[in-house]
């Protein structure tokens, strides 16, 4: 009796399971920075910041040896042949990135690095563009 119970929990968790509705809100105009969880039109594709890797930019005011980088990991949307796919890099400042066959880069993080504090999530604002 135990090994069927067994057998048919999986099953039956899987009837349990609640799928969230799809996320309706619509992406900001093309070339806007846009905040942390916010989604941004870049071409045929949607992408949405999700946080930040690393942010070892020099401050400014501080000579440095090495410029640093803006990592920003995101989450990428996008339809091929119709068929919705989603895709999650970590993109960096300045470089371009492939998502099945179309190219976007992340071309500005605001505000720059400071040598005072630490910059909160909540102030970064990024910006996107399809190459």
């Amino acid at each position: 009796m135990r090994a069927l119970a067994a057998l048919c929990a999986p099953a039956v968790l899987a009837a349990c399971v609640v799928v969230p509705p799809p996320d309706s809100t619509p992406p900001a105009p093309p070339g806007s920075a846009v905040m942390l969880g916010q989604k941004v039109r870049v071409g045929e594709l949607t992408v949405t910041p999700i946080d930040v890797v690393e942010d070892s930019r020099c401050p400014t005011g501080v000579r440095c040896v090495w410029a640093g980088r803006l990592v920003v990991r995101t989450r990428i949307d996008g339809r091929t042949g119709g068929e919705p796919w989603r895709d999650t890099a970590d993109l960096r400042l300045g470089e371009t990135y492939g998502a099945r066959g179309k190219l976007i880069a992340l071309v500005s993080g605001e505000p720059g690095k400071t040598a005072e504090r630490e910059t909160p999530p909540g102030e970064y604002r990024f910006t996107y563009e399809a190459r």
